[in-house]
């Protein structure tokens, strides 16, 4: 058997949806995931109270990486034009 490796929680998000997306940007890189949640909060469908908070890990050793992706999402939604500025 296997020792399980270190997973280290590389983003938070308040439901599932953000989550699902981080999770398939790292995935594309080739870095692998593990969504981790309160199942009662995921079965009812509740966001309060961190029922609905979902982490997005990575192994240790694939941090770095998970980091630097995840933040370029980030800069490209701040830099991104908005509806006023789309003109």
């Amino acid at each position: 058997m296997g020792v399980e490796p270190e997973m280290i929680t590389v983003y938070v998000s308040q439901g599932p949806l953000a989550a699902e997306v981080a999770k398939s940007k790292l995935e594309s890189a080739g870095i692998p995931v593990l969504l981790r949640y309160e199942s009662i909060g995921r079965i009812l469908g509740l966001t309060v109270d961190g029922l609905g908070q979902v982490e997005v890990q990575v192994p240790a050793k694939w941090e770095p990486q998970a980091r630097e992706l995840l933040q370029e999402d980030r800069w490209e939604d701040l830099s991104a034009p908005g509806p006023s500025e789309a003109q």
